[in-house]
C-alpha cells in the first residue's frame, strides 16, 4: 500500500469486497498486514482444491458486477501501490 493508506485499503476492503470475495472464492485462509518486516504490505491467502477450481472461481468472481465495481473504487482510491500473486503448493507433510 501506499504509507499512510493501509488503514482506508483494509476499511473499504472490509465494508465493500471481503463479502463479493468470500462469495465467490469460499475458503479464505487468513487476511493479514505486515507487523515486522517491510511496512504497507497486505497478503491474504485463498485455499482451492486445484488450479482449473481456482480459475472457475475467479473467472466468476471476475464477472460479477459487484466485484467489478469494487475493483473500480479501490483502485481509485489510490491506496494500492504495487501487487503480487504467488501459488503456493503444499508439501506432503503441510498441515493445509
Amino acid at each position: 500500500m501506499h504509507p499512510g493508506r493501509l488503514k482506508a485499503y483494509l476499511d473499504l476492503y472490509e465494508k465493500e469486497g471481503m463479502a463479493v470475495q468470500q462469495g465467490h472464492l469460499g475458503k479464505m485462509i487468513g487476511y493479514f498486514t505486515v507487523e515486522v518486516g517491510p511496512q504497507n504490505q497486505v497478503v491474504h491467502m485463498w485455499g482451492y482444491q486445484s488450479m482449473g477450481e481456482r480459475e472457475a472461481k475467479r473467472a466468476a468472481m471476475e464477472s460479477d458486477p459487484a466485484w467489478i465495481a469494487y475493483r473500480k473504487k479501490s483502485a481509485e482510491s489510490g491506496n494500492i501501490q504495487s501487487q503480487k500473486n504467488k501459488i503456493l503448493k503444499s508439501t506432503s507433510f503441510s498441515p493445509l
